[in-house]
């Protein structure tokens, strides 16, 4: 993300933005006014006595006192930015330097933690300014203009209150997880944020706007039409948007990318359209020429043996583990048929695939290299039985399948192996991972073993963890990324939502029993009985998501937006592992094992109510594999074949 850019409104007396006053230990550069704080080392990039707004990252909203009060205690929350006196806050010297104050406008109060708590989750407020360490705060630049600021009293810092990004989302101090949910950009009173927006095409067309990068306010909504040139077809958005909606829009409150994918011929692929009451489900076999790993016992520790992915010109590329240590990648052309040669990758495990016309990015997993008992190094397991330590990776590659970077999203090393304190691994515990992209990154969210020390051994424990990589390999902070996030997770589902420009995860997890949003916000609440797992989560046409999941061999369906279920759907069908695909622009396709194939049902996507009627597909269900959804509004999902060399391709054509 570029450095904040600030353009006047209509307030003449905007407060002034002078150079950051950067203070390093014992001496720095700049100026610093007599008696005045260091924030940290920052001052927010403002001076003392400034007036600014504290607004989020990935919401664009200000901090604000909730209903404009002025009374002692009142709460802090998120909401639309309109240059109130409740969301204004006065930048004052604190106590000791490399500490600040933020008064409050509206009040004449000081932001603070609730009743000076150290713990948590603990509300931030306005009180009565008295000078104690709950109402004192250090900031640190994180870069692009964002902060994040830290409670003297606790260390903790200020976070929108379980990733929310709503107006009325909760203001609370949080450990510091990187989220972006806690960083903040400082905007001087009486001056309105804006963001860039790049336009970009790819293949022959043109959009209206032209491409180019352009300068808009926050909270700007627009619609950008693709128009393909001549012998091409237009094959949808990446990026800020997804799909093929034309023309589609947008609303901006980060810098983001809109991509406009054209494909050479009159139509990418030509699929018949059916009924949405009635679709048609196409199923055909493919033989790989080499083994590929059986569908096996399909429990969550289990190798994944196949995954595919929709490319924007409306072919696929598909996954397979082989039975020699090796990932395979094939292309298929527009009815489902291999076309090329196939090419590996080393790995032991398969955990998904996304891909573009240019190659691909593939999740998998390989032994770790660490030596000692089963490569996990010299280190002792407090009790139970070792397994082998793996490692996790994304690997881009090119329409050749030339490797373009490998980069290892668990974190061993030659000095760190999976059996010392601090290692985040793959190990016998669950750990299927899935890919989603948000026009330029790669996020992967998948199952991790973390190892703690227990005195002169170690213990093992499972969670969850996602991890964002560049286009160049890089592996990055911020972007709602994580060390640790859900506990004894058994499915860990992830989705680029461009209409908030973040990534939305939801596990399965036994904190409690539920279907949760990591660092544990409940969507909805589960029973411990064993017989509880999670599904997969795609976005409402509308506002906020929808997660398929099962208790006791039932599927449920719920829909949230940044907290609890709003809407659930009890009995949606008969199975243990549900899938959930969007179809289409407005419904989604839910479908299970039932029987020797598969069951499905289409589903508005904003309501969740049936279309049609339930309907059968002729392939094996395995549990964790996933559909994908296809720019001409299809979708598809891979299966085993009829040999131990081939592949079923389950395709659900487009419908209207």
């Amino acid at each position: 993300m570029t450095r904040m850019k600030r353009t006047p409104l209509s307030n003449p007396v905007a407060a002034r933005v002078a150079a950051a006053l950067i203070i390093a230990a014992g001496g720095g550069c700049g100026s610093r006014e007599p008696g005045a704080s260091a924030l940290g080392t920052q001052a927010l990039g403002v001076t003392l006595g400034d007036v600014l707004n504290l607004v989020g990252v990935p919401s664009g909203r200000c901090m604000n006192v909730v209903g404009g009060s002025t009374a002692d205690q009142a709460a802090l929350e998120l909401r639309d930015c309109s240059g109130a006196a409740s969301q204004q806050f006065r930048l004052e010297a604190g106590a000791e330097a490399g500490y600040y104050v933020l008064r409050v406008v509206g009040s004449d109060r000081c932001l603070a933690v609730s009743g000076a708590s150290t713990s948590a989750g603990a509300s931030i407020v306005q009180a009565t300014c008295d000078g104690s360490a709950s109402q004192q705060w250090s900031g640190a630049d994180l870069g692009g203009g964002a902060f994040r600021i830290a409670s003297r009293a606790s260390g903790m810092v200020l976070d929108a209150y379980g990733a929310g990004t709503a107006n009325g989302t909760r203001i609370v101090q949080w450990p510091s997880n990187d989220g972006t949910n806690q960083q903040w950009k400082v905007v001087a009173a009486g001056e309105a944020e804006t963001y860039s927006v790049t336009i970009a095409t790819n293949g022959s067309g043109t959009t209206s706007p032209a491409p180019g990068t352009y300068t808009v306010a926050a909270g700007t909504t627009g619609a950008v039409t693709a128009t393909p040139a001549s012998g091409s077809t237009f094959t949808g958005w990446s990026g800020a948007a997804t799909g093929t909606a034309n023309p589609v829009t947008i609303t901006v409150n980060a810098d983001t990318t809109l991509t406009a994918s054209f494909a050479p011929g009159g139509t990418a692929c030509s699929r018949p359209v059916g009924s949405c009451t009635a679709p048609t489900a196409k199923v055909t076999e493919i033989n790989v020429g080499v083994p590929v790993t059986s569908y096996g016992t399909e429990d969550d520790t289990s190798p994944l043996p196949l995954a595919i992915a929709a490319m924007p010109s409306g072919g696929s590329r598909v996954a397979w583990l082989g039975t020699d240590g090796k990932v395979y990648v094939g292309r298929l052309d527009c009815d489902d048929k291999l076309v090329g040669t196939p090419f590996s990758f080393p790995g032991v495990d398969l955990q998904d695939l996304w891909a573009d016309d240019a190659g691909g990015v593939v999740l998998l997993t390989r032994n770790a290299t660490n030596g000692g008992t089963d490569q996990c190094g010299t280190g002792k397991l407090c009790g139970g039985t070792s397994s082998p330590c793996r490692t996790m990776w994304m690997v881009r590659f090119d329409d050749a399948g030339t490797v373009l970077w490998e980069t290892q999203v668990t974190n061993l090393s030659s000095s760190l192996a999976g059996y010392q304190d601090g290692a985040r691994f793959v190990w016998w515990y669950q750990h299927h991972g899935r890919i989603a992209y948000d026009g330029t990154n790669w996020a992967a969210y998948f199952g991790v073993a973390i190892t703690v020390n227990n005195g002169s051994c170690v213990d093992i424990h499972e969670g969850d963890r996602m991890q964002v990589v560049d286009p160049s390999g890089k592996l990055l902070s911020g972007h709602n990324s994580f060390e640790v996030g859900c506990s004894h997770a058994w499915q860990s589902r992830i989705v680029w939502d461009p209409r908030k420009s973040r990534f939305t995860m939801v596990c399965a997890t036994d904190n409690n029993c539920r279907i949760a949003q990591p660092a544990y916000t409940t969507v909805a609440s589960a029973n411990c009985d064993g017989r509880f797992f999670g599904g997969d989560l795609v976005m409402s046409s509308t506002d906020g998501y929808w997660v398929a999941w099962s208790q006791d061999e039932t599927v449920r369906f719920d829909h949230f937006t940044t907290g609890a279920s709003d809407k659930s759907i009890t009995n949606a069908g008969g199975s243990a592992h549900p899938h959930l695909v969007p179809y289409g622009a407005n419904n989604m396709l839910l479908s299970w094992g039932s029987g020797s194939g598969m069951a499905a049902q289409v589903r508005d996507s904003s309501t969740g109510a049936t279309v049609g009627s339930q309907f059968s597909i002729a392939v094996s269900d395995h549990n964790y594999q996933a559909f994908k959804a296809y720019p001409d509004g299809s979708a598809a999902y891979p299966a085993s074949g009829s040999t131990s060399t081939s592949i079923k391709i389950a395709r659900v054509m487009p419908c209207k």
